[in-house]
């Protein structure tokens, strides 16, 4: 059981989340997938264009999306010792399932930036509705993504761009908390006369 609530207010649910990287193998049901993801739906959209769709592993067929990772995270693998090739798939091996995001590639930069932010809306509700229900979550960003062989064994399309992994898993020990930046490093309250670009005068 992992050591979540199964009530939690948003802003715990946003505070206390943590990316998970060591899972334990344990599924991860289509059905629990599913119900993440289309309640993640809801997230704000320009245009309601809803800029995403996916391609899941997960039940049944998370083994066969664990095989084509396979082929590209480790693409020696044939020459490698049981113990070494159990070593290189951990990563990929151990989630209870995986999705791939897969966004539009507008062609003009305005609807392309919004699209990118509609997807990392929704990919963080995933998170936090996933986390709520004591499900981790990691998203990776492996350099396959954009290997063309890839793209066409994942069935990504001309003008669509594989954005992300999503992993989703169950697991024995949170990773420790660690310190943000105070959000006051981060924060410029915009005066007119501290500007160097006021054209105004």
């Amino acid at each position: 059981m992992n050591p979540t609530s199964t009530s939690m207010s948003v802003r715990e649910a946003v505070t206390e989340r943590r990316s998970i990287k060591n899972f334990n193998g344990e599924a991860v049901s289509r059905e629990a997938v599913m119900e993440i993801l289309s309640d993640s739906r809801f997230a704000p959209n320009h245009g309601k264009r809803e800029p995403w769709r996916f391609v899941v592993g997960a039940g049944e067929n998370l083994k066969d999306i664990q095989a084509l990772i396979r082929e590209f995270a480790v693409p020696t693998w044939r020459e490698l010792s049981p113990e070494a090739l159990d070593r290189q798939s951990v990563k990929f091996m151990t989630p209870g399932a995986i999705l791939f995001v897969i966004v539009p590639e507008d062609a003009r930069q305005k609807e392309r930036l919004e699209d990118h932010m509609a997807i990392a809306a929704f990919m963080q509700n995933a998170q936090l509705l996933a986390w709520e229900q004591g499900i981790g979550t990691c998203i990776k960003t492996p350099a396959y993504l954009d290997n063309p062989k890839f793209r066409e064994a994942l069935g990504a399309k001309a003008g669509e761009r594989v954005i992300a992994m999503l992993q989703f898993g169950h697991y024995d020990a949170l990773p420790k908390a660690w310190d943000h930046s105070p959000i006051e490093d981060k924060v410029t309250f915009y005066s007119a006369d501290d500007s160097a670009s006021d054209t105004s005068k």
